[in-house]
């Protein structure tokens, strides 16, 4: 009997959260992602302090931000060799509310993989879904450079990601799943929150209803997960980011997991169409706590794990 890895694989592409190296040869995902948080806590493992070393050794007179991400696309190039699809690279969190310095950042990232033998197209630039940054995706997209939107709560982040024509969105479940656990307190019922009921999943849901219902050729993949079964709650999803502790709950059950999500079910039950311009994104943003406040506290822990890993680069050179 396939365990419930094996049958996820049957209709949503696995992808592997993390940047353990070792976690996805044992797992074997289509592709993988990695953040600043990933990437700090990687880098100080005593088995990939080889990539730093080198990275400073090849580059000794690059800046402070190039040395970030040569590092970055040094792991990337890592994952690569792993798996045979796409390696998610994310631009600082600290140029999130800057449109040109973020594409003049992704232009980096690309130029630095090029440069490796690693072509575009295995590459997906990881931006924060505030408005500036699907801005600059939108550009990014125009050439050619693929995007993958993070930091993503609601429906309208996601439907103005889909007018940028990006190529990938990651909505967050976990951390919408952790402020509605948050902010009910006392009166949390796990148990009637859970599965399709999770608020995380509820917000996946309504993302891939749609862009099924429109046609909408932006990849959806969930993210952030705390436990599998908001895993189980989305199969169907057309991707899911998985860490190698979920993946590993996944691989040693064989209960069946039936498909949940139906590109077909949600063509039938179309919702009303969005207007996406940047009043009407800032207006829906402010009207939703929930998104604003982990949006924000998104952005702020990952440019403080960005400041620690300059601590790092800086303390090694």
């Amino acid at each position: 009997m396939p365990n419930q890895l094996e049958t996820l694989r049957q209709f949503t592409t696995v992808v592997a959260d993390t940047g353990d190296f070792e976690a996805m040869r044992l797992h074997r995902p289509t592709d993988a992602t990695t953040n600043p948080s990933l990437i700090l806590k990687a880098i100080q493992k005593e088995e990939n302090r080889y990539l730093l070393d080198k990275v400073i050794a090849d580059n000794g007179q690059a800046s402070g931000s190039e040395l970030v991400d040569h590092l970055l696309v040094a792991f990337g190039r890592e994952i690569l060799s792993i798996v045979p699809g796409r390696v998610s690279t994310e631009v600082d969190a600290r140029l999130s509310f800057d449109t040109q310095a973020s594409i003049k950042r992704a232009h980096q990232i690309i130029d630095f993989y090029q440069r490796t033998g690693i072509e575009r197209d295995r590459v997906l630039v990881k931006l924060a879904s505030t408005w500036e940054g699907i801005q600059a995706a939108k550009a990014l997209q125009a050439e050619g450079i693929r995007c993958n939107m993070t930091l993503l709560f609601c429906l309208p982040q996601a439907v103005a990601c889909a007018q940028a024509k990006v190529q990938l969105i990651s909505p967050f479940v976990g951390r919408i799943y952790d402020w509605h656990k948050k902010n009910a307190g006392s009166n949390w019922d796990e148990k009637a929150n859970s599965g399709p009921a999770d608020p995380g999943v509820k917000s996946v849901r309504r993302i891939y209803d749609y862009y099924k219902a429109y046609d909408i050729h932006t990849e959806i993949m969930g993210a952030s997960f705390r436990n599998i079964g908001q895993i189980r709650a989305l199969a169907g999803c057309d991707l899911l980011t998985i860490s190698p502790e979920l993946l590993a709950e996944l691989a040693a059950s064989t209960e069946p997991l039936e498909r949940q999500l139906d590109p077909q079910v949600s063509r039938k039950q179309a919702p009303e169409r969005m207007t996406s311009n940047e009043v009407a994104f800032r207006t829906e943003m402010n009207q939703d706590a929930m998104a604003t406040e982990k949006l924000a506290e998104g952005i702020r822990a990952f440019a403080a794990d960005a400041v620690k890993l300059d601590e790092i680069i800086a303390a090694a050179r």
